[in-house]
């Protein structure tokens, strides 16, 4: 893909993700109108229409972006790191780590910053826990040590969790929510610094996408050509559990949204990780705002945790995918 097709795509991509924000700022159990976004700001605005907007489904809105777009970021990252098509953002234990940390904090009884902040600790406890293990004595990182790793503390940290799930008799309601995965906790504030967070960590994993082709052409032929194979993949490791950490402390766990989002980004891009990383975040984030919009409307006035709607969607998808015989590991 040239500079100028790449360009198009990217503001064809943001326009659309601009559409689909405004369609999902009209859904919710109050009815509202394209009128009433355009009167938000005017003095003809219905005060309570625009506090429903503004103050409830706009910081759904952007939390949805700032979620989505980082796992689909994030999924590419590690599909190319890892060169499995499998590789999702929680395959790591990352969510684990960030998941018990949430749990302990709903079984104490703490506040939602609270939460936030125990969740982001145990993904970040869980980063550093992979990079000692996943480090030869040579200080050369291998993917299988790496993926068995993430896999094992994933199993030790859902062993936990059903533990303190077991044990909880308050907030047990909440806690289940955070583990489908929901965005009903956004708040104004909360939803506008993750976004920040999770566009800003994007481009730094978009940065390194030209390292991560010529890893995947071999990790000898990187090595050669002067990149550092080790230092590029740590570092691309830290900045995808950093924002996955991030996620998962405000979300809960979504699943299927990394998994699946960067194989149908290939299926139009090519493998190009330098393009297939800013569209999966494109792409993610519009797969989890329809998704959410869907969870929060399909039941009215309740709503669906917003992780059964991505595994609903996804699932399907995927083994529609294998059944098509889709090459899901070429390039890997």
């Amino acid at each position: 893909m040239n500079l100028k097709k790449f360009y198009t795509a990217l503001f064809l991509s943001f326009a659309g993700l601009i559409f689909l924000s405004a369609g999902a700022l009209l859904f919710g159990s109050v009815h509202t109108g394209i009128t009433d976004l355009f009167q938000i700001f005017g003095k003809r605005s219905n005060s309570a229409i625009s506090e429903i907007i503004l103050n409830i489904r706009l910081p759904r809105v952007l939390l949805a972006i700032a979620v989505g777009g980082g796992l689909g970021a994030t999924g590419a990252v590690l599909q190319a790191i890892l060169k499995n098509p499998l590789a999702e953002p929680y395959i790591l234990g990352v969510s684990g780590g960030g998941t018990l940390g949430a749990m302990i904090s709903f079984f104490l009884g703490m506040s939602f910053l609270w939460t936030q902040l125990f969740s982001f600790a145990g993904a970040l406890f869980v980063i550093f826990l992979l990079l000692k293990l996943s480090n030869s004595k040579l200080g050369l990182m291998s993917s299988n040590s790496l993926l068995l790793s993430g896999v094992m503390l994933g199993a030790f940290f859902g062993a936990a969790i059903l533990i303190l799930l077991t044990l909880m008799r308050e907030n047990l309601q909440t806690a289940v929510f955070w583990l489908i995965g929901s965005l009903s906790f956004a708040t104004g504030e909360s939803s506008f610094y993750i976004l920040i967070f999770s566009s800003a960590l994007s481009v730094i994993l978009t940065l390194m996408g030209y390292r991560l082709n010529l890893i995947s052409m071999g990790e000898e032929e990187a090595g050669t050509l002067g990149i550092n194979v080790n230092s590029a993949k740590n570092w691309a490791l830290i900045v995808s559990g950093v924002l996955v950490g991030g996620i998962v402390s405000v979300s809960g766990v979504i699943g299927f949204v990394g998994l699946l989002v960067p194989h149908f980004v290939r299926m139009l891009f090519g493998f190009d990780n330098r393009f297939v990383i800013p569209f999966s975040f494109f792409a993610g984030a519009a797969l989890l705002l329809v998704s959410d919009t869907v969870a929060r409307t399909i039941i009215l006035p309740g709503e669906l945790p917003v992780g059964a709607i991505t595994a609903l969607i996804g699932a399907p998808v995927f083994i529609y995918l294998l059944r098509k015989n889709f090459n899901l590991s070429e390039n890997f």
